[in-house]
Formats: structure tokens, sequence, C-alpha cells
């Protein structure tokens, strides 16, 4: 469409009182009246109400008008209410901006005279951006019902259980050689000092069990592609060092493999040593005895 085939159609709402109490809802009507392509502004108490939405159909249906600003409240609000008033006078209900001079303008500001400038300036922006919208066009498309939880924590755990709950595949992928996450390493939870185990260790052990879930331990996602729906990841499996069908993780090859691969936060204690510590004091000094006195200690 060419720029000079464009009419705008500007609808400032008062919103009661919540706008018109510290934006001069009159001046940004008459400044939009004066900007390049408008073809129509309006004010009106409730833009939302029927007789709102109205207005702007009828100045579609008779003016011809086919773009629309509306400077009211946020588009979570009402985006899809004044969509649906564009598509019910026959315009595509894209073809719709909103300029958010409600929770972004009247209700962040106190200076009538700044607010007011503030909202003529929301409006040109939307006026502007708006002459440059294309009539879009709904379409269906394939969606990949799989879905990718980053992270074993206790968070990552408990969405996966639930996607998997409803039906979904799952692929979780954890960057350490076993999940948990900082939960793991704590004793009580606050404020309940519930046991941390008690509420982490079933879950864990659930994420075993359902056939919907592939775990991906010792795991990095290293490149995400494509977009919403249809998303292409790329996963680096991290070296193991280790035959993982015959590993029952019982630790004994950590104590004699010349590079250690534990995860940095842990340090598994042994009769005479501590493996994933970066060094072992000698017997009887504090450090040593702190480390095999059962309270927690960890060799600096």
């Amino acid at each position: 469409m060419r720029n000079n085939d464009v009419k705008v159609g500007v609808y400032v709402c008062h919103c009661g009182v919540n706008i018109s109490h510290t934006v001069d809802v009159g001046a940004c009507r008459a400044f939009a009246e004066e900007r390049p392509g408008v073809d129509v502004a309006r004010d009106h108490k409730f833009m939302c109400a029927n007789t709102g939405q109205e207005l702007i159909q009828q100045d579609i249906r008779e003016r011809g008008v086919n773009r629309v600003v509306v400077a009211c409240c946020s588009p979570l609000m009402h985006e899809i209410t004044f969509r649906g008033a564009c598509q019910g006078a026959g315009l595509n209900p894209y073809l719709l901006q909103i300029a958010n001079i409600r929770e972004q303008c009247s209700w962040v500001h106190d200076d009538r005279a700044l607010a007011t400038a503030k909202a003529k300036a929301l409006i040109n922006g939307a006026i502007a951006r708006v002459q440059r919208h294309a009539p879009l066009e709904p379409l269906r498309a394939k969606v990949n019902p799989a879905t990718l939880v980053v992270g074993a924590g206790i968070a990552g755990i408990q969405a996966s259980l639930e996607i998997a709950e409803a039906g979904h595949p799952v692929y979780l992928v954890e960057r350490e050689p076993s999940i948990g996450g900082h939960m793991a390493n704590f004793d009580k939870t606050f404020p309940t000092l519930d046991c941390a185990a008690c509420i982490l260790t079933p879950k864990m052990v659930s994420i075993g069990h359902r056939a919907n879930i592939k775990l991906m331990t010792y795991h990095e996602v290293v490149g995400v592609s494509g977009y919403i729906g249809n998303f292409k990841v790329r996963i680096r499996r991290k070296a193991r060092y280790v035959d993982i069908r015959k590993c029952t993780g019982c630790g004994l090859c950590w104590t004699h493999c010349p590079a250690v691969r534990i995860p940095t936060r842990r340090v598994i204690r042994l009769p005479d040593k501590v493996v994933g510590a970066k060094e072992n004091p000698p017997p009887g000094t504090p450090a040593r005895r702190r480390a095999h006195s059962g309270d927690g200690g960890v060799v600096p």
C-alpha cells in the first residue's frame, strides 16, 4: 500500500480518570489530528466500551480508515478487544497499534505537562509505526511437542516431571555428571527445615523411571536455532573416560585416574584420602580431622 493510501484513525481514551486526571486528553487528540497520514482523531471516556469500539468501526466503514491507533491502557488488557473491533468492521486486525498512555505515562507521572508531552510522544511513535504495518494472516504450523529443560536442579527436575506427566517428551540436560544441583548439597530447606534429601531424592529417582524423559547428564547446550515450536538445539556430550555400559558408579576409578573429572563442588571421602579436594593435608592436621569428622567440612 502506498503511503498516500494510508488513513490512520487515532482514538485517545480517558479511561475514566485513570488517564485524563494526569494527561490532557484533548491536547493529545488535537496533536494527533495534525500528524501526517492521520485522517481522524477522537477521544472517548471509555474506548474499550461498546460505544468506543463502535466509533472505530464506524470510521473504518464510512471514512475508509485502514490503520488504527488506540491510546489507552496496556496491550495486555485490551489489544485483543480492539483487534476484534477492527476485524468486525472488515479491517485486518493486525493493522492496529496500541499506545500505552496509562501504565507507561499517567500512572507513573504527577506532572500534568510532562505527562501530556510524553503521551504525545507515545502517540506520535504509534502513528509512525502503524503506517508501516503490513496485513498479517494467521497460519498453522507443525509444532514439535518435545521440551528441552536445561539444568537438572530441583526446578529443572520438577518442571520435567510435570511436563512428562502431561504426556509430552522431555529432554533434560545437565552439565554435571549428577543431577540434583545445589539442593543436593543442603541438609535442610528454609523455612520449614524439611530434609532436603527427603524432598529431592524421590524426584531424582522418578526422573530415571519416566519413559518420556531423556536424561542427558554431563552434556552442555552449545547452540540454539529455529523458532518457537520448532527449535533445533546442538548439545555437546562431554568425554566420559569410562565405558558407561559397565560403570556402576562405585568411584574406585577416580582414585587412580591421572585426570580427575568430578564435580568441583563435591568431594569423595575415602578412609585414607579425600578425592576432589585441591590438596590432601597430612593426617592429624585440623583440616584432615575436619574432613573425616562428618561435620560437612570441605578440605580447602
